[in-house]
């Protein structure tokens, strides 16, 4: 499944610095835009693993778990 998010990319000194407005708390850096946006694609995958393990937690063993597709 591919997911989509906005980069906001800005330039500090040297360095390239960029957030995720959809994921608070997802921030990357780099000293390209190329490693930026890898950097904050990688910030973004560990937020989103670590909630969901997190939302994951306590769920019973007998509930139904189905997945659900947007297009």
């Amino acid at each position: 499944m591919t997911h989509t998010f906005t980069a906001i990319i800005e330039r500090d000194g040297d360095w390239y610095i960029a957030y995720c407005p959809e994921i608070p708390g997802a921030n990357g850096q780099g000293r390209t835009i190329e490693e930026c946006k890898n950097s904050l694609s990688e910030a973004i995958s560990l937020i989103l693993d670590d909630r969901l393990e997190d939302a994951m937690r306590g769920i019973p063993e007998d509930a139904i778990q189905e997945t659900v597709s947007l297009s």
